[in-house]
């Protein structure tokens, strides 16, 4: 290396990477170097001598810090449901989560304090539309009835903390429905409208319909919700293997998706343990196509170890009806996604500048744009047979394996080597 200071222009090259940057229009062999944090050039060649340290990237892919849109990382204060930030993020080769309704109004504090400010991955929230935020993973169907919303507290918290909050997080699903119809989802499309703030909407199953409740179609409640949208609202889990979302009892894509998307709204896979292979391929083939995509991971879903102190008298999360925990990262969803036979090059977007959009953020992630925040994702991009499952019991068969080898978080260096990651199943 030279050794004259005068010719060191960076603190770091990432040398000859596939750099895939779908906001700049990039998409080739490039070199990105990093400067105070920041990007300062993504460019062809850029001379090894002028970097303090260069890394090899070659055969690897070179990506704005993938944003993960549907994280559960209230860690301690959502139970065993929320797990560690820097796990689900740096560790795993993300650098933004979203968690998606784990505080509320009340909880929003504590969750800045010993979350958002506390990790090194960058943190925000879609605000819980219920007081009580994601408690233990929405265990108690009863602490989510429509008294235990407050709209003008909500509304005040998600203003208060615009830094911070970037949505709202509600559910349109049939154990709700069957205890209190439409009426939460109307509260929570009213704090959406009065923060001007999108409405992430969880469809599917979470709880069981109650014994004495009132009897749902589960093709009604997509209906009842399209009703209630405004542009930019996210519709989640397009892929549910649950009755009650995209897909109408009868098997086909439920004639009312494409008019909500016509009037403005978004599409978020949120992965997880509701992900279905069968379902995907319905809706895939049916042109439906996600904007985004979020891991959604959390601590029923997911080998963690067990928090110290947690009771062995602990609500059982199999009434969840996940089927069992298992290791998957936002990576992992990434290559779901191209095992369907969706190409890379349209799954970028969707943990980058989509995700960065979604959030009102695409001024500052997302992008390797020059002056920008180093906010970077090299992933190994290998090729093989691999077998994927679902939580039906399906497999496919993955030709394309990609798995996060490090990131960048605002030009810090981090390894991703967190004990959640999936190891691969050779087919």
């Amino acid at each position: 290396m030279t050794q004259g200071n005068d010719l060191i222009r960076f603190d770091l090259v990432l040398k000859g990477g596939r750099v895939i940057d779908p906001a700049a229009g990039i998409d080739g062999i490039r070199d990105v170097g990093i400067t105070g944090g920041r990007i300062a050039a993504v460019a062809q060649d850029l001379l090894p001598s002028s970097a303090k340290e260069v890394v090899d990237c070659r055969g690897r892919l070179v990506l704005p810090g993938l944003i993960d849109t549907h994280a559960h990382v209230f860690q301690y204060v959502t139970g065993r449901f929320g797990m560690n930030a820097d796990l689900c993020g740096v560790h795993s080769g993300v650098t933004t989560l979203v968690d998606q309704g784990g505080p509320s109004c009340i909880t929003l504090p504590a969750f800045r304090h010993h979350v958002a400010e506390a990790s090194q991955s960058r943190v925000v929230a879609f605000l819980s539309a219920y007081l009580v935020g994601g408690l233990e993973g929405h265990y108690y169907p009863e602490l989510y009835r429509p008294a235990c919303l407050d709209v003008d507290a909500t509304v005040r918290a998600a203003n208060e903390n615009r830094d911070l909050v970037k949505g709202i997080k509600a559910h349109a699903e049939i154990g709700g429905f069957s205890r209190w119809g439409v009426d939460v989802m109307k509260l929570a499309a009213e704090i959406g409208r009065q923060t001007a703030l999108p409405v992430y909407i969880h469809f599917g199953q979470l709880w069981p319909p109650a014994e004495d409740g009132t009897p749902v179609d589960p093709d009604t409640i997509f209906s009842e919700v399209v009703k209630l949208l405004k542009p930019g609202d996210v519709l989640a889990h397009p892929f549910s293997r649950h009755p009650g979302g995209f897909v109408s009892v009868d098997g086909t894509v439920h004639p009312l998706v494409r008019e909500a998307l016509a009037r403005g709204a978004k599409v978020d896979v949120g992965h997880g343990s509701h992900f279905s292979f069968r379902v995907a391929r319905l809706v895939l083939d049916a042109g439906i196509m996600p904007d985004t995509l979020g891991a959604d991971m959390h601590g029923y879903n997911t080998h963690v170890p067990k928090p110290a102190g947690t009771p062995e008298s602990h609500p059982d999360p199999e009434m969840h009806m996940f089927f069992g925990a298992a290791r998957f990262s936002l990576v992992q969803s990434m290559t779901s996604l191209m095992a369907l036979g969706l190409p890379l090059e349209r799954v970028v977007p969707m943990v980058t500048s989509n995700a960065a959009k979604l959030l009102g953020l695409e001024s500052e992630i997302g992008t390797l744009a020059t002056g920008r925040v180093a906010d970077v994702t090299v992933l190994d991009d290998a090729r093989g047979r691999w077998i994927l499952r679902d939580n039906e019991g399906t497999q496919v068969i993955a030709e394309r394996m990609l798995r996060p080898d490090f990131c960048l978080r605002a030009g810090q260096r981090i390894a991703a080597d967190a004990s959640i990651l999936p190891q691969a199943e050779a087919a």
